[in-house]
């Protein structure tokens, strides 16, 4: 089983279009996989919109489970609770929050915002934590992602000591921009074993921690 919260397409930077993502996704054996492209205020409606027109057609034919999202990317750490419930207003079904990345200059305090926020599931390729990041993620349910992308995944260690310190709850996903960075299982559980997760670990990060989301997520009102 092959869960993956976090990916882009050409309604960002992605290289794919929503319904080629989705296909490759199937055929490269996902069970689930959310789409959540980069968005700011004036792109919200528009990426929510589209990526749900394609979720729809692909829903009559496919065998996929697929859930709509937005990343919210860059913006102000202080925006990102408002945000981040207009986008589950217009009818995102999960949000991810693109946290304090070592190879991006993201806002200090993103990370703080996001996990502190109920209308955030996701704070991504967070970076270096602090203790009370993961201690609030935890307390909040808010997911840590341990990061299959190059360069975001340089922190990977960091997130999973502080996380495991606090209890919070890790995801891995790929941050998937083309065909070459979907996840395979070896994949993925390489990357949960490469931030330092142990063998149990390992297994309730690529198993019971998507399982739970989708949970929530079913059972979410938006």
């Amino acid at each position: 089983m092959l869960f993956d919260f976090h990916t882009h397409t050409t309604l960002s930077d992605g290289e794919l279009t929503p319904c080629e993502l989705i296909r490759r996704a199937k055929v490269t054996g996902y069970t689930a996989l959310a789409l959540t492209d980069h968005a700011g205020r004036g792109s919200l409606a528009r990426i929510v919109a589209e990526l749900r027109e394609d979720r729809t057609l692909v829903a009559a034919h496919w065998e996929i489970q697929v859930v709509v999202g937005v990343e919210l990317t860059h913006v102000p750490a202080a925006a990102v609770a408002d945000l981040a419930k207009e986008a589950r207003r217009l009818g995102a079904e999960i949000v991810v929050v693109h946290g304090e990345s070592p190879v991006e200059p993201v806002e200090p305090g993103t990370n703080l915002a996001a996990v502190s926020c109920p209308w955030v599931d996701i704070l991504a390729h967070p970076g270096h934590i602090t203790p009370e990041v993961a201690e609030r993620a935890a307390r909040n349910g808010v997911f840590l992602e341990l990061s299959a992308r190059g360069g975001h995944n340089a922190a990977n260690g960091a997130v999973a000591a502080m996380g495991r310190a606090a209890g919070a709850r890790f995801l891995v996903n790929s941050d998937a921009h083309g065909p070459g960075d979907l996840l395979d299982e070896a994949w993925a559980r390489r990357v949960a074993l490469g931030a330092g997760l142990r063998e149990e670990e390992c297994a309730e990060t690529l198993r019971e921690s998507p399982r739970a989301l989708l949970a929530r997520l079913r059972s979410s009102v938006v």
